[in-house]
């Protein structure tokens, strides 16, 4: 990918929170939440992030909204880097980067009307009349498939796929470039997780929108993302194009993520990778490469040395001794 090509792109991103204890809130420690994490997002490209829980995605993912502010490390949005602006300097890109959140009741505002939660970002950013704000929601409703007469509903009178529709409707209020999506679809039955899934990448293909999708579900992944990247424990240990990612992983700790994937063919046979032990703690993460603790292929280097990332097959990048030790398979 081109520097031309990239709308977003982060470099070594690390975020820490301070662990704090005693009356006087001393600092004892830190959450290394993420660590050293680099990708770029193109435009119409879709990044998926995956990985099990607490291992930082939801971060990165704020940390690019500029919702938390990054320990170092560096944000460039259109070859603009934004990761130190002001609250002030920064609100003319909040109009390109929004976001839609995992639960979609609390983050709607339950004493507003549908009208009014998507039709507010409107309000904050341009002066429009009201008939022109009230004409561009129903707009936006029509487009996520809601019906106009619920425009004066509140949250609590939508179904769940609704309420997640009502997010999306005012994410793209302000018309962005890239939405980061937390995992959206996490808490919606499968039934409904499919139509929301269909509905974001029919308006990617609209609008030309660029998506970081947050998510530990890889079947969906695989359906809406172009290239995917394996997050544990607070850094990237796998990227690449997903077609690479699902046909021949190259990471231990991907190739046990995938072989929990459900098959629908019950007759196919495949050989389930169950990890040993718990994920360590991001306050003190294991010397070394973090997923020693668990790899079944874990050699001496392992646990001394943190494996850089080496792009082992074009466009393919790895973080992981093994490859260097007996190639790529």
């Amino acid at each position: 990918m081109s520097a031309d090509e990239r709308l977003l792109e982060v470099k070594h991103l690390v975020k820490h929170y301070p662990v704090r204890k005693g009356v006087f809130g001393r600092v004892t420690g830190q959450v290394h939440a993420v660590d050293d994490v680099s990708f770029s997002i193109a435009a119409g490209e879709t990044l998926g992030l995956v990985g099990e829980s607490g291992c930082g995605k939801s971060t990165t993912g704020k940390a690019v909204l500029k919702l938390v502010e990054p320990t170092s490390g560096s944000i460039d949005w259109r070859g603009r880097r934004i990761d130190q602006l002001s609250a002030t300097d920064m609100r003319p890109y909040r109009r390109e980067l929004q976001a839609v959140f995992q639960d979609p009741y609390s983050s709607l505002n339950p004493r507003m009307r549908a009208e009014d939660i998507v039709g507010e970002p409107i309000r904050n950013f341009e002066s429009a009349g009201r008939d022109e704000i009230r004409e561009r929601v129903a707009s936006l409703f029509d487009k996520v498939g809601l019906r106009l007469d619920q425009m004066i509903k509140y949250p609590y009178e939508f179904s769940g796929g609704q309420r997640q529709r009502l997010g999306i409707a005012r994410a793209l209020a302000l018309r962005p470039k890239l939405i980061v999506c937390d995992e959206p679809v996490s808490a919606l039955d499968v039934s409904v997780q499919a139509q929301v899934i269909n509905l974001l990448m029919d308006l990617q293909s609209e609008m030309q929108l660029s998506y970081l999708f947050v998510a530990h579900d890889l079947a969906v992944v695989e359906h809406i993302s172009h290239r995917v990247a394996v997050m544990y424990l607070g850094k990237i240990v796998e990227l690449t194009d997903k077609r690479s990612l699902f046909a021949n992983p190259q990471h231990p700790y991907t190739e046990a993520l995938l072989s929990a994937v459900p098959t629908p063919d019950p007759r196919a046979k495949k050989t389930r990778i169950i990890l040993g032990g718990d994920v360590p703690s991001p306050i003190n993460p294991p010397a070394g490469c973090r997923f020693h603790t668990r790899c079944p292929y874990a050699f001496e280097r392992c646990r001394v040395e943190e494996p850089l990332t080496q792009e082992v097959m074009p466009g393919h990048f790895v973080a992981c001794h093994l490859r260097d030790s007996k190639g790529v398979s």
